[in-house]
């Protein structure tokens, strides 16, 4: 039987996420419920900017007050997990 693994392995800590902030050429990554996601390719997510919220932070509070539910979050790449 075939497993076919997704590229969650890596795990990032808060301030190593931090890192990916979208800003001067840097990758765009977010936290959401324990996973870590890129946004650099979206279109909504400019310079790191996605209409006041930033990349490189765990978005797990804020989005429960987004005019979106959380299947937006399936759009994107999700490429490790948040470690505490």
């Amino acid at each position: 039987m075939w497993c076919f693994q997704m590229e969650t392995t890596r795990k990032f800590t808060l301030e190593e996420l931090g890192k990916f902030d979208g800003k001067e050429g840097r990758q765009a990554y977010v936290a959401y419920k324990g996973e870590v996601y890129d946004v650099t390719d979206s279109s909504q997510w400019l310079e790191g900017d996605h209409l006041g919220h930033a990349a490189g932070e765990d978005l797990t509070e804020q989005m429960e007050i987004a005019p979106h539910d959380e299947n937006v979050m399936d759009r994107m790449r999700l490429i490790g997990i948040l470690s505490k």
